[in-house]
């Protein structure tokens, strides 16, 4: 696959590659921008099938664009930008999508199966494109580029979700104008990129014209959801979100923890994707991959604790949904991220779903939410339900 890269997109990822993206990399010379967030560094044609060679009147494009680390740091994520080919001129929405856990292994990026149709929610992602909707799709950091994943490391999922917008609205193929409305969604940790988004919005990306957020199966609070699943079926989960503060936070060592057992477990994982990786991690506790338990420790406390959502009120109304009997993120976390957003000010349309398993949310709730955001797109007012 041929990239079509600008001189200026060349040069600001090599220096983002090489560390010297930092004060003064991005100064702008005489007749140039100074590069920034949501730039489009490098784009391609690709293809969105939900299921292999399912047909979608689509046109997409592979992008890396420039975003944003975890400490502000800049760099460079991959997505994938969808477009409807049904004849419509003029301004379209624009949704920006954020996907569940896929895997840590680059092979399980989102960009990466959406053109033989092994992307999970592809289907719900087609249902956007259906409403005549373009929807921008983030890799997340470190799937797709150079580097590791930094699975469930909330400030830097938000950075790529609003950039992957930015990068949508900035590339002249797809044909959006650049005050198109803007609309959030996701569930699972597609929900806490999303809602680290929303609340990112207005520091991060104001000139967002965003009309609101969908999210749900937010894990709001990261220790409270670990010890939930602590030798439950998502065990696996807990050391892909270890490895991916790991990454993100590389100072706090994760290999000094981890016994003969789970440095193996942690090779295995960052070489596949979500499936396997849940599988391989069954019923596994803290204790048997580590000497000791990281979770104990200061360092990791205060990092996991700064993915913790419901500081910050988001400055646009939000949808959000949490199963009563949902067997990864417990309910609590959801209710009480309701609590903390109401309480700073937010409108938030909250709905409890009484029934099935995690997974089956992002599925019943995929019509309800995008119905919320077209009455969002439409300019019907909401005072949620706080």
């Amino acid at each position: 696959m041929h990239l079509r890269t600008t001189a200026l997109a060349a040069v600001t990822a090599l220096a983002v590659s090489l560390g010297l993206a930092g004060a003064g990399a991005g100064t702008a010379t005489a007749g140039q921008r100074a590069a920034s967030p949501g730039d489009v560094v490098s784009t391609a044609p690709s293809s969105f099938h939900p299921l292999p060679g399912q047909p979608t009147n689509t046109k997409a494009w592979r992008i890396t664009y420039r975003s944003t680390t975890a400490k502000g740091a800049p760099n460079i994520v991959s997505g994938t930008v969808i477009v409807p080919q049904d004849g419509r001129t003029g301004p379209r929405p624009l949704v920006t999508y954020a996907l569940g856990t896929v895997g840590l292994a680059d092979r399980c990026a989102p960009s990466a199966g959406f053109p033989d149709g092994t992307t999970m929610e592809a289907n719900l992602i087609q249902q956007l494109t259906l409403r005549g909707w373009a929807v921008a799709v983030t890799d997340y950091e470190g799937l797709g580029t150079p580097g590791d994943h930094t699975y469930a490391v909330g400030r830097a999922e938000g950075h790529a979700v609003l950039d992957a917008a930015r990068a949508a609205l900035r590339l002249p193929e797809a044909g959006l104008a650049k005050n198109s409305p803007v609309g959030i969604m996701g569930y699972s940790q597609g929900g806490q990129a999303t809602s680290w988004a929303a609340e990112l919005h207005d520091a991060y990306a104001p000139e967002l014209n965003l009309k609101g957020t969908a999210t749900g199966g937010v894990p709001a609070d990261l220790l409270k959801t670990t010890d939930y699943n602590d030798g439950g079926i998502g065990a696996g989960l807990i050391l892909m979100a270890a490895a991916g503060q790991d990454a993100a936070f590389p100072e706090l060592d994760l290999d000094a923890y981890l016994n003969d057992k789970g440095r193996s477990y942690v090779r295995f994982l960052k070489n596949n994707c979500v499936s396997a990786n849940v599988v391989a991690g069954l019923f596994k506790r803290i204790s048997d991959v580590t000497v000791r338990n990281p979770l104990y420790e200061a360092d990791w406390q205060r990092v996991l604790r700064s993915s913790n959502l419901g500081t910050h009120a988001p400055d646009r109304p939000v949808y959000l949904y949490h199963g009563v009997v949902d067997e990864l993120i417990p309910y609590s976390v959801g209710k009480r991220l309701r609590a903390d957003w109401c309480a700073k000010g937010a409108t938030v349309q909250w709905k409890s779903l009484p029934l099935g398993e995690h997974a089956l949310g992002v599925i019943t709730e995929s019509v309800p939410a995008a119905n919320w955001l077209a009455d969002r797109f439409a300019g019907r007012p909401t005072s949620g339900n706080c």
